[in-house]
């Protein structure tokens, strides 16, 4: 509203020009839930490189089919991932307790303090933790945690964090309990661990502790106490392992933001694809079960998942006997089109097995050449065809023309090797993309591509909400989200010449009636013409006959 003008002059007044521009959303942010060695439990973890997966998840583990699809991932072009880490049954904490008397080891002071690994697994029983007195010092002391490494073939313990003068006097700054818990990403300390106390623990000196970059020899020296060690679980491949409750753990439990359900704590930030290689090891009726449910999380969040084919077809020789097991999985799986199968599994360098060649599960190489496809030439490109070949992996088995002839009527997506270009993509299908489903979403680029408008448009219009439902909102909604579809198709996104055929967007009184203002409903109707891939290039070749001449 204008001001009061009081006395005569030139005022100035900054009007608000409605412009609201609707910022695209990020395509190809990757989620992975499986078990892996070490890291934070139930809880989505951002990761930008393999650095980062390694420091925090500790790397390929051999029990861990995600830490190997991460890897391929990062390899094939992916930028950004988020982890879940969940817990099969069984898995334990390394723990121990160290003692608490005063310096020069005398007795008669605070009891044992229990200590145990940040999470559960059996990496932990590789951690040893110290408690030193500094020379001259009774009431301050200093925790070491160290932990043991491997450097040419010979044990060695390796310091990795160090926290100095710390104080048994609760609510002080130098608490050990606050200090350590607060800032260690290794160890947890203190009565609430309930750890058990160990057997035998050394006695401790007056020495100062060890600089953050020495190694020090093969036998920790006595200041040191390792940990008892933890367990990793009831994981695939090892005896007792349970495939309904591995499900259940993979799939959690949304009131307590357990399994999958830890990415809803990750918003305003999203994910677009979800991939959950261990899917391929469970029984048939465990996997099935995991796919209803991580496919309908999918299509809540508008996100896609990958599907892993499963692990046994790998030992399968026969074609004919390979092809009827393939149909007979495409067949198990329901149609959603929030969600693609790729075939076969790859082959992959082993890097913690001398990189002897291991099986794994296409999604996370897939996932990467998603990624790859989005950041060179858009979410509305096929992820497929020459330019989308599988970087660091091969065929487990070789594919032919016929295989797709067989597989891409059915939905099943296949993996192919040409000459010149090695292995690529040579399908881009979703579930709902067999031929007998006539499904408007049988493609993965139109779906995705929906996907993407739909929670960019879901983002950038919050802004509506609450304000007065009428023409001059409607003309402010029409502006915005117009201009965020022009700039879509000026990038080649839509079919059409003219934006009048490439897109529409509708809001006024036509979409919005009264009884929708009443309710307090806006109606905005936005509409995209695809573009389809094209699956089958047809040459038509015909010879030419000279006329006869009279």
């Amino acid at each position: 509203m204008p001001g009061t003008y009081r006395a005569p002059g030139v005022y100035v007044e900054e009007l608000p020009s409605g412009v609201r521009p609707v910022v695209g959303v990020s395509t190809s942010t990757a989620a992975f839930v499986d078990a892996f060695a070490r890291g934070p439990v139930n809880k989505a973890v951002r990761i930008d490189g393999p650095g980062t997966f390694d420091r925090i998840f500790g790397g390929v583990w051999t029990s861990s089919e995600a830490s190997y699809a991460i890897r391929q991932f990062f390899i094939n072009g992916g930028s950004t991932a988020w982890v879940v880490r969940v817990l099969p049954p069984g898995a334990k904490v390394a723990a121990t307790s160290l003692p608490a008397s005063g310096g020069g080891g005398g007795g008669g002071g605070p009891a044992p303090i229990p200590v145990g690994a940040k999470s559960e697994g059996a990496w932990g029983g590789n951690l040893v933790v110290g408690v030193q007195y500094p020379a001259g010092s009774t009431t301050t002391f200093d925790v070491v945690v160290g932990e043991k490494v491997t450097v040419v073939g010979k044990s060695k313990i390796a310091v990795r964090e160090i926290f100095r003068g710390l104080t048994h006097t609760a609510g002080a700054p130098r608490f050990f309990e606050d200090v350590v818990n607060t800032n260690s990403s290794l160890v947890t300390i203190g009565p609430a661990n309930g750890a058990k106390p160990a057997e035998t623990w050394g006695t401790h000196g007056a020495t100062d502790p060890p600089k953050a970059d020495d190694i020090a020899k093969s036998t920790f020296p006595a200041d040191f106490v390792a940990l008892n060690p933890g367990a990793d679980g009831n994981l695939p491949g090892t005896a007792g392992f349970d495939a309904a409750k591995f499900k259940d753990a993979l799939v959690g439990a949304p009131g307590a933001g357990t399994g999958m359900w830890a990415l809803d704590i990750i918003a305003p930030e999203i994910f677009n694809i979800l991939c959950v290689p261990a899917m391929a090891l469970l029984t048939d009726t465990s996997r099935v079960a995991l796919l209803a449910d991580t496919a309908e999380f999918c299509t809540d969040r508008r996100a896609m998942l990958l599907v892993d084919p499963p692990a046994a077809q790998d030992d399968t020789a026969d074609a004919e006997a390979l092809g009827d097991a393939m149909s007979t999985f495409a067949a198990s799986l329901d149609p959603h089109p929030n969600a693609a199968v790729y075939f076969p599994r790859l082959v992959i360098p082993d890097p913690v097995n001398g990189d002897r060649p291991r099986a794994v599960g296409p999604s996370g190489t897939i996932a990467g050449i998603w990624a790859r496809t989005d950041d060179g030439r858009g979410v509305w490109k096929a992820p497929a065809g020459t330019d989308a070949t599988l970087r660091g992996a091969d065929l487990v088995r070789p594919t032919t023309e016929a295989t797709s002839e067989v597989f891409n009527p059915i939905g099943v997506n296949v993996l192919r090797t040409f000459p010149v270009y090695h292995d690529v993509v040579w399908g881009s299908r979703t579930l709902a993309g067999a031929d007998l489903m006539a499904s408007q979403w049988k493609y993965v680029p139109v779906r995705r591509t929906a996907l993407f408008i739909e929670e960019s448009l879901r983002q950038g219009l919050q802004w509506v909400v609450f304000e007065p439902n009428d023409e001059p909102l409607w003309a402010q909604i029409r502006l915005n989200v117009g201009a965020f579809m022009q700039r879509l198709f000026r990038l080649g996104a839509f079919a059409g010449t003219t934006p009048a055929e490439a897109y529409l967007v509708k809001c006024d009184a036509d979409t919005t009636a009264p009884d929708d203002v009443s309710r307090g409903v806006v109606n905005i109707l936005v509409g995209f013409q695809p573009l389809l891939p094209c699956e089958f290039v047809v040459i038509q070749i015909q010879q030419l006959t000279r006329p006869t001449e009279v």
